[in-house]
């Protein structure tokens, strides 16, 4: 018996994305939206088909995701930050409430949401990771949720044979 696999694809046509960035760090956001944006317009997702939401910080991006993902205007959310390690225990808050409500909004809304917040130790590791040697983790995220959106469409309309 052959088994079924199913993988998503990078077909975005038709679909709309939703982006949300943080303006805390906009040296570094700036920069994942740009690569975010290249890579969606580079797999044919036209202008009108992406949505851009902008937000204080890196806590306030799971409000913003949840919120645009139950207007039904998303097929998938790309989620930019940027979080630089300090002296407190702050950026171990931040990051960890980024993170729980990025997946928590995707969970309860069906709608799937990449996670291009960086979370680097300093200036340094964020630049190289927001499109320096590292790459650019704005455009892995958008390309994370192309995948995600063709896949969750692919086992919605799984039939149990």
């Amino acid at each position: 018996m052959a088994h079924r696999i199913l993988e998503g694809k990078f077909a975005p046509q038709g679909r709309t994305f939703g982006i949300v960035v943080s303006r805390f760090n906009e040296f570094i956001t700036a920069r994942l939206l740009e690569g975010a944006l290249d890579c969606l317009r580079r797999h044919g997702v036209g202008e009108g088909n992406i949505e851009i939401a902008y937000c204080p910080g890196a806590f306030e991006i799971p409000q913003i995701a949840q919120r645009l993902a139950e207007s039904g205007r998303c097929d998938a959310i790309v989620c930019l930050g940027c979080i630089i390690r300090g002296e407190t225990p702050h950026f171990e808050y931040i990051a960890n409430a980024a993170a729980t409500g990025i997946e928590r909004a995707a969970q309860q809304t069906g709608i799937p949401m990449s996670f291009g917040v960086l979370t680097t130790d300093d200036l340094q590791q964020a630049i190289e990771r927001a499109g320096a040697k590292g790459g650019n983790k704005g455009w892995e995220a958008a390309l994370s949720a192309m995948e995600m959106a063709d896949l969750v469409q692919q086992v919605g309309k799984s039939k149990r044979k």
